[in-house]
């Protein structure tokens, strides 16, 4: 093999292949970056490690045709280094592989293309979102996901097809975060839905939030179900989690005649302030009153905060709480409105706590939007 490619060109599609592949792999072959150079000048560059894969395809000028692969983070960290000039990739007779960009010369190690796994194929139905939607939405969402791997389908985010849009939910048993965006897919009675571990989702939205519609694919079957998304030259496939999602949707109530309505930024640089006193994991009382919404703390130290700010309140009496702060703070910073509607639910069990939805406001007055909703359980407070 022996091909010419341009430094910055080259560079980032190696970037965009290694991102998804885990800092240590229990199987070295994995670590590769598989790089085919065609007869028709395309270079095609893919990394893969049976739970998620990323390829791309430029051109270049295609010499000598082959396969090879090379360690992919290695290849990465040079290539971004390397100096303002064409790219020379040669294998040598000794089987190592020669990466030259003018004074700067590399001989990499060849790992054996025939023990590597076949990229993933992707056959089945799709649809389109917007990319700048797609990667807000998953922005919104993701980090609802579980972090705790004990419950696995809790550490992903379920995409689900509906007619015209395409949902996003996470939950971690704690809070709950749903978005709703534009789908241009085929309609069918059948409306697939798929759970994507929320770390790769979050590398997709990273890499995607700017190319234009995105194709949202769904293929395989059994224990191999993929989903694969594609934008221009860049397609990332992953394999989905088993198991089945909870029935979220329904805990998300219809009627919100109670709630409060106050400044996103005001609100969210007051929590910062006032938590600061919190013992870890403690819970933030918030008093939603008629004009103003008042947090107060306690530390363990014996230091104490509290402030205020302006509120609105609509629908009923005063509501003290106690929520996590930062669980709080991370939906202030999804709702990407200049205010925030917090509405009071109701339940059935009067022993249980009623959770709290909010919501995006563009003005006090203007009715809440509906494509992004996050329900957070409050905390019981100590009296």
């Amino acid at each position: 093999m022996k091909f010419h490619v341009n430094r910055d060109v080259f560079s980032e599609a190696v970037s965009f292949v290694v991102k998804l592949l885990p800092q240590r792999n229990p199987q070295p072959i994995l670590a590769g970056v598989l790089i085919e150079a065609g007869e028709d000048g395309s270079l095609a560059l893919s990394a893969f490690d049976y739970e998620a894969s990323a390829r791309t395809t430029i051109e270049a000028t295609v010499d000598e045709p082959g396969t090879i692969l090379v360690h992919g983070r290695l290849l990465n960290d040079i290539a971004s280094r390397l100096p303002n000039a064409p790219i020379e990739i040669s294998t040598e007779d000794d089987g190592n592989v020669a990466v030259v960009c003018g004074p700067a010369r590399f001989a990499l190690a060849s790992m054996p293309v025939e023990e590597y796994p076949a990229i993933p194929e992707v056959t089945g139905e799709s649809g389109l979102v917007p990319g700048e939607d797609f990667a807000t939405a998953i922005a919104q969402v993701a980090f609802a996901a579980s972090r705790d791997d004990v419950t696995p389908v809790l550490t992903g985010v379920q995409l689900e097809v509906g007619d015209n849009q395409l949902s996003l939910v996470a939950t971690d048993r704690y809070r709950v975060a749903l978005r709703d965006i534009p789908w241009d897919g085929a309609a069918g009675d059948e409306k697939p839905a798929a759970l994507v571990p929320a770390r790769t989702l979050s590398e997709v939205g990273k890499t995607f939030s700017h190319g234009g519609n995105i194709s949202v694919a769904f293929s395989g079957s059994g224990d191999r179900e993929i989903i694969a998304f594609t934008a221009g030259n860049k397609t990332v496939t992953s394999l989905l989690i088993k198991g089945n999602f909870p029935p979220v949707r329904r805990l998300f109530p219809e009627q919100t005649g109670h709630y409060s309505v106050v400044s996103t930024s005001d609100l969210q640089e007051a929590v910062r302030r006032v938590a600061l006193v919190l013992d870890r994991s403690a819970p933030l009382r918030f008093t939603f009153g008629e004009s103003s919404v008042t947090m107060d703390a306690a530390g363990g130290d014996q230091a104490r905060a509290s402030e205020s700010v302006d509120a609105t309140l609509t629908g009923g009496d005063e509501v003290t709480i106690g929520l996590n702060p930062q669980y709080l703070l991370e939906a202030l910073g999804a709702v990407r409105s200049e205010f925030t509607r917090i509405t009071f639910t109701s339940s059935d069990n009067a022993n249980k706590l009623s959770p709290i939805l909010v919501t995006a406001q563009t003005s006090v007055d203007d009715a809440a939007s509906d494509n992004y909703k996050y329900l957070l359980q409050p905390n019981l407070l100590l009296r």
